[in-house]
């Protein structure tokens, strides 16, 4: 499952502001705020079309290992 720093860390790779985020997602503006901000226990549902647009995008999430959570840009399709 994706962080809300991962998700945060994600739309500043992509220079994508919450509401293009929302936008693409297809889920409310106050959605995004409030996942990022910690202040809610997201819905299955909304964290996946979040990712799903992410990594749409080109955005490769690492799962939290030895060395922590991280993303990463995809460059090689582009």
């Amino acid at each position: 499952m994706i962080t809300s720093r991962q998700i945060r860390a994600a739309r500043a790779l992509l220079g994508w502001s919450q509401q293009e985020l929302a936008d693409k997602a297809i889920v409310s503006l106050n959605a995004v705020v409030r996942i990022e901000t910690g202040k809610v226990d997201p819905r299955i549902s909304t964290l996946n079309a979040i990712e799903t647009a992410l990594r749409k995008a080109g955005v490769e999430f690492l799962a939290a290992g030895t060395k922590g959570e991280g993303v990463r840009l995809n460059t090689a399709d582009g």
